[in-house]
């Protein structure tokens, strides 16, 4: 059976490319939720609505759990609500900007 924490390893070598970290560390990925079946249901969100890598961002995160043994189907939720902010990332990353 798939879990959660699969799901947030595997995004976690997605990266956002114009800050050079991952998705999950800078706090974009909001919420994980996976089924019995292996549906996995990921609500997630840019660092501005405006982001130009949006999309490739959104079809790295599908394509690399998609990869994962077990995962029947992934639906990637875009919200901007609540919006991100700094204080969504790691409390490494964080630490590292002097947050």
């Amino acid at each position: 059976m798939v879990t959660k924490e699969q799901v947030y390893e595997a995004l976690k070598d997605v990266i956002d490319f114009e800050l050079g970290l991952d998705i999950v560390s800078l706090g974009l990925v909001y919420d994980v939720q996976v089924d019995q079946e292996g549906n996995v249901s990921i609500t997630m969100t840019m660092t501005s609505p405006a982001c130009p890598l949006a999309g490739m961002i959104l079809e790295q995160a599908e394509d690399r759990v998609r990869q994962i043994e077990g995962v029947k189907d992934v639906k990637i939720n875009l919200t901007f609500d609540p919006p991100w902010t700094p204080d969504r990332m790691s409390e490494e990353l964080r630490k590292r900007f002097d947050l």
